[in-house]
């Protein structure tokens, strides 16, 4: 590390120190006055992505459910988009609005990284809360299957994720979540991004960002190790993120005052970003490149070690 770039890491460290909001629990029912900071974040917003950088982590899904209950009983969030899938194939949006169905079974034969123990949790959580406010529904958006057209690229890919939460906004006109991987929910802009994971085009949080502007808010939630994930490269963001001695913790990067901080924050970055295939002995390729921390996210969560998330068997 030359002297340019420790001056910089031990700035951002120094600021990441006296700005973190420690997150005090993991406990999806716990109340949420830890995450009073999360409103200044996204105020003014019609739509909040909750963009993890693993869907199968126990503790991000985790961290999602609590910030998904957050919006929804103190901020007036009336609609869940739930990104890789159709929920209205499944059944899922008929069972969170009446209660018919099990949505363990209906989960099973749902994509991947759905079938988990921790979206169980959630939609058991949102109906719950629908069945003490029938005329008040939370909605889960009933959108087709998020792939594109047949044979779409990935430009296709990302355009109809934006599209389809567009519509459903549209429709209902209620502030929706948005609840996905960092991938797709980031604010890509293809003036910035050069990865492989976005090529030359707006993603779906770029292509989100275009239409609504200051109305789209982008949450990273990222993690340092665990799991079957080791420490990160020196060169990611998460590395310099860890430095806060905090299990976890929340940084509204909207509030940041400038400074020597803005450096790091403006400056290229690589992120984590597993998909569901993770090769260990390629860690470093398994990241998101070609913006800034301040560029990507209007805030970001942070959990220090994770714990694999409870996969539903067969």
């Amino acid at each position: 590390m030359n002297r340019t770039s420790e001056a910089t890491y031990e700035a951002a460290a120094d600021w990441l120190t006296r700005h973190a909001h420690p997150l005090n629990t993991t406990d999806a029912r716990a109340e949420p006055s830890d995450l009073r900071p999360l409103a200044d974040a996204v105020a003014g917003a019609e739509i909040v992505a909750l963009g993890v950088g693993s869907r199968a982590t126990h503790e991000l899904s985790v961290l999602q459910h609590r910030m998904l209950r957050f919006l929804v009983e103190e901020q007036g969030f009336r609609s869940l988009v739930l990104e890789g899938d159709d929920p209205a194939r499944l059944g899922l949006d008929t069972y969170v609005l009446t209660g018919a169905g099990d949505p363990e079974a209906m989960l099973r034969e749902a994509r991947s990284f759905w079938r988990t123990g921790e979206i169980l949790d959630m939609l058991r959580w949102l109906r719950a809360h629908n069945a003490r406010t029938p005329h008040d529904p939370v909605r889960l958006a009933a959108l087709p299957t998020q792939s594109g057209p047949p044979g779409a690229g990935l430009a296709e890919i990302e355009r109809a994720l934006a599209d389809d939460a567009i519509r459903w906004h549209e429709c209902t006109r209620h502030k929706t979540v948005y609840w996905g991987g960092i991938a797709h929910t980031a604010v890509g802009d293809p003036r910035t991004v050069s990865s492989p994971a976005s090529q030359t085009h707006h993603n779906a949080g770029g292509y989100l960002r275009e239409h609504f502007g200051g109305g789209y808010a982008s949450v990273g939630l990222t993690f340092h190790h665990g799991a079957d994930y080791p420490v990160p490269p020196a060169e990611f963001a998460e590395t310099v993120l860890g430095a806060a001695d905090l299990p976890a913790y929340f940084l509204n990067l909207r509030a940041h005052d400038p400074g020597p901080a803005d450096a790091w924050l403006e400056a290229p970055a690589r992120t984590r970003l597993i998909g569901p295939f993770y090769d260990a002995r390629e860690d470093a390729a398994h990241h998101l490149s070609g913006g800034s921390l301040a560029g990507w996210f209007d805030a970001v969560a942070h959990v220090r070690e994770v714990t694999p998330a409870r996969v539903l068997e067969d």
